[in-house]
């Protein structure tokens, strides 16, 4: 991670310029407070996030990790003026720098646990890498998605790699080239989101979604997420083998005992993520 496991240990005595933090029931949401810029994410934002995320991957106690925003945007993507050595927003945030560049299209991936983007309003280019990060993104079903980069004269670089990763190449080129706006039902129909629902019913469909995902082993699905992302740096010819050792992990870890344990005892297993 961007982040040591040392770095973040003091992470509730932290502030936040432009997240709101709320650590419940083993679940971390992580909600994006800029409205008044469209949550557009300026460099102390992106460290911010990265810190965040840090924190969870460290944390066992955290099961789960949602990603809201504030405001009648998701995420405008990047502050191309901050980014770019405009003036910067003096804030109080007390997060440290990072000893190196952050990537937010490889951290959601490192992460190790369950993320669900929570989307009400519209997402814009590189609010991308957010949701194609996320294992799963709940959203709005009059929620909008949309890559402006060409009508800008840039092209959606790092965006591009992300929509690889879940969707044919002709799809995301096809999004990349035409920079049109696409419906939730489109979305979903390109693997962009995993579940469209009636704006009402959004905060009880990630509440529900977050407590199926808590009722299962958390140290098996760290421990499959983490083969799920070494996987991409293994020969294929070497990914059988190399499954078959995290399996072995996976059977070494209390979780295990305790679930095969409580098939044995007809109950419902107590997970302590170890």
């Amino acid at each position: 991670m961007i982040y040591t496991k040392e770095e973040t240990s003091n992470f509730k005595d932290r502030i936040f310029a432009y997240l709101l933090i709320d650590e419940q029931d083993h679940v971390l949401t992580i909600t994006l407070n800029r409205p008044e810029k469209k949550n557009a994410m300026n460099p102390v934002m992106v460290n911010e996030i990265a810190y965040a995320l840090s924190y969870a991957h460290y944390n066992n106690d955290i099961w789960a990790v949602v990603i809201a925003a504030n405001g009648d945007v998701f995420c405008a993507g990047a502050d191309l003026k901050a980014f770019s050595g405009g003036d910067q927003d003096t804030t109080n945030s007390t997060i440290p720098e990072p000893n190196t560049e952050i990537l937010l299209g490889e951290i959601f991936t490192q992460l190790h646990k369950p993320s669900i983007a929570k989307v009400h309003a519209p997402v814009y280019a590189g609010a991308f890498l957010i949701i194609c990060g996320c294992t799963h993104v709940v959203a709005a079903d009059d929620g909008t998605f949309s890559l402006p980069e060409v009508k800008r004269g840039i092209w959606p670089m790092q965006v591009m790699q992300s929509l690889l990763n879940i969707m044919p190449p002709r799809k995301a080129l096809d999004l990349c080239i035409l920079g049109k706006t696409i419906n939730s039902q489109e979305a979903l129909d390109l693997g962009l989101i995993t579940s469209k629902v009636p704006t009402n019913d959004l905060n009880n469909e990630v509440a529900g979604l977050t407590s199926k995902i808590c009722s299962n082993s958390p140290a098996a699905i760290k421990h499959g997420l983490r083969a799920f992302d070494e996987l991409r740096a293994i020969d294929n010819d070497q990914k059988h083998a190399y499954l078959k050792k995290m399996l072995g992990e996976v059977l070494k870890t209390e979780d295990a005992r305790e679930g095969i344990l409580a098939f044995k005892e007809k109950r419902n297993p107590v997970w302590k993520g170890k």
